[in-house]
């Protein structure tokens, strides 16, 4: 680099976002290079001179974000997590190299007083060099293979603790309410976080094969899905009770509330902030308090569906998996009717009271 000028590296520099983040990045781009950017920031360094093993430490031990209050805490990401950040930050990177308009940025940065031949050099050391510092080798990640994994270490909730996270925010005031639709949404459809904070009004009321069902527009994968609610369809009372109460029509189902808790914003809850909700509600599991995570809710869907009966393939259309790709060949696109879950479930409000509720709410 001592071909540019201080002037050329100040440029550089500012063009964090500009270079790093795609035109129409996919959900897991723009949230993975999104933080490597702000990572950037806040540490004044450039795109161009990546430090990926820096940027490994703080994925593994180090990185914090903010909670409600402001208070900083600890989000590290796990061993396999912080190998996908990287892996989509390298996937970048090499679609820079491949760029045409970053080779003419760099030659209009370049002293134009060398040669040709200088400059072609100085870029072409600027690609192999940049190369270089985000191959693998330069930030390794070390994954420990597991051959079992303990009951601790996932959630699979039977019905009577369903029943205890569900009333645990209470349905009195409109945070409680939007804790428990989202939570009883969630536990019956086993929809993702993600999924779960970009629902929009209109998709609560789908139809699979004369199902009422659930539409996630897009899952992981950029997969959309329609999950048949069955027996369990009980859970959009809460939803209703909560839109009425918010006061919500169209775009967007879960929402942030305001200072004060008599108002909501118009902007959707983000998957962090759905991991931040359930973190508050923790329960007794074993005689210990636990902190049921969105994923686990996933769990306690597919195992008590198994339990009740429901076999795997119709889980796995379900959850948006993508294993089973050769059975789904044989099989085809299942009836709404055959994949709607078991009755595992049941509300633990009286019926009438949330009808009167919802009455309330909508009146």
């Amino acid at each position: 680099m001592k071909a540019l000028s201080d002037e050329a590296k100040q440029r550089l520099w500012r063009d964090n976002h500009a270079m790093l983040m795609p035109a129409n990045p996919s959900k897991d781009e723009k949230s993975r290079l999104g933080f490597y950017i702000d990572w950037l920031g806040e540490t004044r360094r450039s795109w161009y001179q990546p430090d990926l093993q820096a940027y490994r430490d703080y994925l593994l031990f180090e990185r914090t974000r903010r909670d409600k209050k402001g208070a900083r805490k600890s989000a590290t990401l796990s061993p396999q997590t912080a190998l996908a950040h990287l892996a989509t930050i390298r996937g970048r990177y090499a679609a820079l190299t491949r760029s045409n308009e970053m080779r003419d940025l760099l030659f209009e940065l370049v002293n134009p007083d060398d040669s040709e031949a200088e400059q072609r050099a100085m870029v072409d050391e600027f690609f192999i060099r940049m190369m270089n510092d985000v191959h693998p080798a330069a930030a390794p990640v070390k994954l420990v293979a597991k051959q079992d994994t303990a009951d601790s270490e996932h959630l699979r909730l039977k019905p009577y603790q369903v029943n205890a996270l569900i009333q645990a925010p209470g349905i009195a005031n409109l945070r409680g309410l939007r804790d428990t639709a989202l939570m009883t949404l969630m536990v019956c459809t086993g929809i993702r976080a993600a999924e779960a904070a970009a629902l929009q009004v209109d998709d609560l009321r789908q139809h699979l094969g004369g199902e009422l069902s659930l539409r996630v527009r897009e899952g992981k994968g950029a997969k959309q899905r329609l999950i048949p609610y069955g027996p369990l369809n009980w859970c959009l009372m809460y939803v209703d009770a909560w839109l009425g109460r918010a006061e919500i029509k169209a775009g967007f189902v879960f929402r942030g509330i305001r200072r004060g808790g008599k108002t909501v914003r118009p902007t959707g809850i983000g998957a962090w902030t759905v991991n931040d909700i359930m973190n508050a509600y923790a329960i007794s599991i074993d005689g210990a308090l636990r902190a049921v995570k969105p994923h686990d809710l996933r769990r306690t869907y597919a195992r008590n569906a198994y339990d009740y009966g429901m076999d795997l393939e119709r889980i796995r259309q379900n959850l948006g998996h993508t294993s089973l790709q050769t059975t789904q060949t044989y099989i085809g696109e299942l009836d709404g009717r055959d994949r709607h879950p078991p009755n595992m479930f049941s509300p633990p409000h009286d019926p009438h009271s949330l009808q009167l509720l919802l009455g309330e709410a909508l009146a």
